[in-house]
C-alpha cells in the first residue's frame, strides 16, 4: 500500500490519542478530543466508500473469507476449525462506530437544544489500544474504537492536587427508572432544604457546598481552578494562645445591658418580649411551632418508608462505599507518601477530642480505685453524709459496708461493664455505683452533696491532667441538670467555679436525662412545662441580666453544648402529634415521647441562641445521643434538631436518612466498645461502613469507667478499631480531623489545630501539616460530595 493510502488508512482507522480526561486545562474546551472535528458529511461519504467497496469487489469481500466446510468420508459435513466472518472484522466495526458517532453526535445536540445539556461535557473512549505482535497484519492492529459521547462530571476540587480519579460513564448513574430518579432527587432536594432551615433558626453548622446547591448558585458556578493558599497556614502558629489566668474571667465586671427584656413562656417556650409585650423583630423569626415541626416530621416519616426512594439511597450508598474501595486500591500509596512528607506529624501529634463523654465515668475504674484509696487513708475523719440527722465519716461509712482500704479492688469496685449488661441498660445504670452502693456514688461522683462535690471535682482534675499531659486529647465531657429543682444551674456554676474544674483541653456539655415521668412519680414535678422552665429559665434569666446569676453567666462561657440522655430502647406510650397535650397541660404519668423531649429542647435553644447573639454571646448545639437503640423516628428528629448526634447505630437500617446524613454532613460520634457491651457486637458495629461511605464520623468513648482499661481511653479505642477494622493512618487521622470539627471548641483554637481555613469545604479547608489527612482523600471525600449533588439537582430538570 502506498504511503498515501497509509496515511488516509490511518485516518479511517488510526488509533485515537489518549486522553486524559481531568486535566484541569481542557475543563472549558469545547473541541473534542478524540473525533477531529469531523462533519456529518464527512462522516457520511465514509459510509458511502464502504458501500462501493462491497458493491464493486464482491469477490473480495465474499470468496477468501467464506466460513470453510470440509467434508469427510460418508457425506458428513465438519466444520473447520476455524471460521473467518463474511465481511472483514475492520469495515464491520468502523461501519458501526460512525453509526454510532452519528447517532450520538445528534443526540447530544437535540439535548443541548433542550437545555439541560452541560458545556462541559466530553467524549471519551473507555477503550485503551492494545498492543499487537509483528506477525499480526497492520491494518488489523489499526481496528477503529467505540467512541461514546458521554456527560462526565470532572469537577476537580484543586488543579494541583494530583491523584487517579475515576469517572462512571453513562446517562443514568443511578441505576433506577428516570421516573422514580426524578421523585427521589425532588423529595430529597425538599428534605436537604428542611434541615437548612431548622439550622440556620438554631444557628448551627450547615455544609455551604449543599447550600450553594439549594440556593441555586450551583453547579453552574462551581469553581474550576481553585489553589491553596498556603502563605496564611505558614504564618499562623500551630499552638492556640496560652489560656489565661483568670480561668473564669473574675477580675472582670459583669455586663450591664441597656435593655432588660421581660421573659414569660408560652407554648413551652420562653418569649423574650419588651417594653410593649412584643417579641423584637431580630427575634421573631427564631421562633419555631409545633405545627411546622410536625409537618416536617410527618414529611420525612413518608419519605423513610417510599420504596423507589429506598432503593434509589441504598443504591448511591453502595456506590460511595465500592467508589472509596476504588480509591484506595488506586491510590493508598499516594497519599501514604504525602503522609511520610510531612516533617513531624504523625497521628499521635494531631488533635483529637472526644465528643462523646461523661464526667461522671471519665476516668477508667483503676483510676477511681486510687482515687478513693487515697481519700480513706487521708480523709478519714471528713464527714461526707449525713443520715438520719447523723453525721457519717469517711470511715464510718466504709466500716459500714464492712471494707477497708487494703482489701479494695477492682473486682470488688466491680463497675466495669460485663457480657450480663448486653440489651440490659438497667444493669448498667448500676455499674455507677462503686461496690453497687449508691451511697459511694452520692460521695465521690457528684456535684451536689454534703462535702459540695469536692471529690468529685479533686478526681476530674485529675483526669483533666492527664489530658494536658498528653496535650493532642480534648474532651467535651458531659454534666447533667436534670431539671427538679430550678436551682440546679446555679449550683452546678457554684461547683465549677469553686473547685476551679477547668482546663484548656476541655470543654463542657450540659446533659439532660429524660426522666420526667420518676419525677412526676415522686411529685417533685407537677407539668412537663415545669420540668423546662428548670432547666432553660435561669439560662433565659442569666443571659437577660447577669447580675440575676453571676456564677452561671460565666460558667455558660464554657458549655458549647446541650444533650439529651436516656435508653432510647425504653417502650414509648405517648405519640407526638396534634393531640398531644402542651406542656403546660402535660401531666401524664408516662414519659413524653424522645421527638416531644426533642422538639422542645430545640425551640427553646432557638430562642435562647437567637437571644444570646443579640447579647454578643456565645451559642449552644443540640448534640443529642440518637439512634443507639429504639425507634427509627428518633433518627428523623435528631436530622431536623441536632448539629451532631452520639452513636447513629440503626442510621444503618435506614437508608433514606443515612443518604441525607452524607449530603449534609450531619457528625456522629460512635463508641464501639460501649455498643460492644450494650446493644451491638464490635464486628456489626457500622463505623467503618459510614467512614467509607463519607459520613462524618468519630470515635469516642462514652464511659471509660465501664468500659477501658488504660488511662489513655481515646487511644484505646482507636487502637482497637484500627486492629479490628484494618483501618490505615490516613483513615484514622480523618476519624481525628472529625472529631475536631465536631467539636464545640472556639474557632480560635481550631484555627491552630486545623489551619486558617478550616472552615473552607474540600481541599481549601485542609492542612496537611496540622491534620495529617492527606489533600488527595479530602480532594476525594469533597468530589465525591461534589458528584452526588449535581446528580440530584440535574436529576429533577431532566425531561419527562
Amino acid at each position: 500500500m502506498s504511503t498515501a493510502a497509509n496515511k488516509k488508512t490511518r485516518g479511517l482507522f488510526g488509533v485515537p490519542p489518549s486522553v486524559n480526561f481531568f486535566t484541569s486545562e481542557d475543563d472549558d474546551s469545547e473541541s473534542h478530543p478524540i473525533v477531529k472535528n469531523n462533519s456529518d458529511e464527512e462522516l457520511a461519504e465514509k459510509i458511502r466508500r464502504h458501500a462501493k467497496i462491497e458493491q464493486g469487489h464482491p469477490g473480495i469481500l465474499s470468496n477468501p473469507f467464506q466460513p470453510g466446510v470440509t467434508a469427510r468420508s460418508g457425506g458428513h459435513g465438519v466444520s473447520s476449525p476455524f471460521e473467518i466472518a463474511h465481511y472483514p472484522i475492520e469495515i464491520q466495526e468502523s461501519k458501526r462506530a460512525i453509526q454510532r458517532q452519528i447517532s450520538e453526535r445528534a443526540r447530544m445536540e437535540s439535548y443541548k437544544e433542550g437545555g439541560t445539556g452541560d458545556h462541559n461535557s466530553l467524549c471519551v473512549s473507555p477503550i485503551s489500544p492494545m498492543g499487537s505482535s509483528s506477525a499480526i497484519p497492520e491494518e488489523a492492529e489499526r481496528r477503529p474504537l467505540s467512541p461514546q459521547h458521554v456527560d462526565l462530571h470532572t469537577f476537580r476540587d484543586a488543579i494541583d492536587v494530583n491523584y487517579q480519579r475515576m469517572a462512571i460513564t453513562g446517562e443514568e448513574l443511578s441505576g433506577v427508572p428516570l421516573e422514580d430518579l426524578k421523585t427521589a432527587a425532588k423529595l430529597l432536594i425538599e428534605a436537604l432544604d428542611m434541615r437548612k432551615r431548622y439550622m440556620k433558626r438554631i444557628g448551627n453548622y450547615f455544609p455551604s457546598t449543599t447550600q450553594s446547591f439549594l440556593d441555586g448558585f450551583y453547579p453552574k458556578n462551581l469553581p474550576k481552578y481553585r489553589r491553596k493558599n498556603t502563605d496564611m497556614c505558614a504564618h499562623t502558629s500551630f499552638n492556640p494562645p496560652e489560656p489565661p489566668k483568670d480561668h473564669w474571667d473574675l477580675a472582670s465586671p459583669l455586663p450591664v445591658y441597656e435593655t432588660i427584656y421581660e421573659l414569660r413562656r408560652g407554648g413551652g417556650v420562653v418569649e423574650v418580649v419588651d417594653k410593649d409585650k412584643n417579641i423584637p423583630e431580630e427575634m421573631k423569626e427564631f421562633y419555631v411551632t409545633k405545627d411546622e415541626f410536625l409537618a416536617d416530621y410527618g414529611k420525612l416519616i413518608l419519605m423513610i418508608a417510599d420504596g423507589p426512594l429506598k432503593s434509589f439511597c441504598y443504591r448511591r450508598l453502595t456506590f460511595l462505599q465500592t467508589k472509596f474501595q476504588l480509591h484506595v486500591l488506586m491510590n493508598e500509596l499516594r497519599e501514604l507518601h504525602e503522609q511520610k512528607s510531612v516533617p513531624h506529624r504523625d497521628f499521635y501529634n494531631i488533635r483529637k477530642v472526644d465528643n462523646h463523654i461523661h464526667a461522671a465515668s471519665s476516668m477508667n475504674q483503676k483510676h477511681l480505685l486510687r482515687f478513693i484509696k487515697k481519700k480513706i487513708k487521708t480523709d478519714g475523719d471528713q464527714v461526707v453524709l449525713v443520715e438520719n440527722g447523723q453525721n457519717v465519716t469517711m470511715r464510718e461509712l466504709f466500716d459500714k459496708i464492712g471494707i477497708d482500704a487494703y482489701d479494695l479492688s477492682v473486682d470488688m469496685l466491680d463497675v466495669h461493664a460485663d457480657r450480663n449488661t448486653f440489651h440490659r441498660f438497667d444493669k448498667f445504670n448500676t455499674k455507677y455505683n462503686p461496690v453497687g452502693q449508691s451511697s459511694l456514688r452520692e460521695v465521690f461522683i457528684k456535684t451536689d452533696n454534703h462535702v459540695n462535690g469536692r471529690y468529685f471535682a479533686e478526681v476530674m482534675k485529675e483526669v483533666f491532667s492527664d489530658l494536658e499531659d498528653s496535650k493532642y486529647q480534648q474532651a467535651e465531657p458531659r454534666l447533667s441538670i436534670y431539671g427538679r429543682k430550678r436551682d440546679e444551674w446555679d449550683n452546678l456554676a457554684k461547683w465549677a467555679i469553686g473547685h476551679d474544674v477547668w482546663s484548656p483541653n476541655i470543654k463542657f456539655m450540659i446533659q439532660i436525662p429524660r426522666l420526667f415521668d420518676v419525677y412526676k412519680a415522686k411529685n417533685m414535678l407537677k407539668t412537663f412545662d415545669e420540668f423546662l422552665d428548670n432547666v432553660f429559665g435561669p439560662l433565659f434569666e442569666a443571659t437577660n441580666d447577669p447580675a440575676s446569676h453571676p456564677e452561671l453567666f460565666r460558667f455558660l462561657q464554657h458549655i458549647s453544648a446541650i444533650d439529651s440522655v436516656d435508653d432510647e430502647s425504653k417502650h414509648e406510650y405517648v405519640h407526638f402529634d396534634q393531640s398531644t397535650a402542651e406542656p403546660a397541660n402535660y401531666t401524664d404519668k408516662e414519659n413524653p415521647p424522645y421527638s416531644y423531649y426533642l422538639f422542645y429542647m430545640y425551640a427553646n435553644l432557638t430562642a435562647l441562641n437567637a437571644f444570646r447573639r443579640l447579647r454578643g454571646l456565645n451559642t449552644f448545639a443540640l448534640r443529642p445521643h440518637c439512634g443507639e437503640a429504639g425507634h427509627i423516628n428518633h433518627l428523623i428528629v435528631g436530622y431536623l434538631t441536632s448539629e451532631s448526634i452520639a452513636h447513629g447505630l440503626i442510621l444503618r437500617k435506614v437508608p433514606v436518612l443515612q443518604y441525607l446524613f452524607y449530603l449534609t454532613h450531619v457528625g456522629i460520634a460512635m463508641s464501639p466498645l460501649s455498643n460492644n457491651s450494650l446493644f451491638i457486637s464490635y464486628h456489626r458495629n457500622p463505623l467503618p461502613e459510614y467512614l467509607m461511605k463519607g459520613l462524618n464520623v468519630a470515635l469516642s468513648t462514652d464511659d471509660p469507667l465501664q468500659f477501658h482499661f488504660t488511662k489513655e481511653a481515646l487511644m484505646e479505642e482507636f487502637s482497637i478499631a484500627a486492629q479490628v477494622w484494618k483501618l490505615s493512618s490516613c483513615d484514622m487521622c480523618e476519624l481525628a480531623r472529625n472529631s475536631v470539627l465536631q467539636s464545640g471548641f472556639e474557632h480560635r483554637v481550631k484555627i491552630h489545630w486545623l489551619g486558617p481555613n478550616y472552615r473552607e469545604e474540600g481541599v481549601l479547608g485542609n492542612d496537611v501539616s496540622r491534620t495529617n489527612v492527606p489533600d488527595i482523600r479530602v480532594s476525594f471525600r469533597h468530589e465525591a460530595l461534589i458528584d452526588e449533588l449535581i446528580n440530584l439537582f440535574r436529576a429533577q430538570d431532566l425531561p419527562n
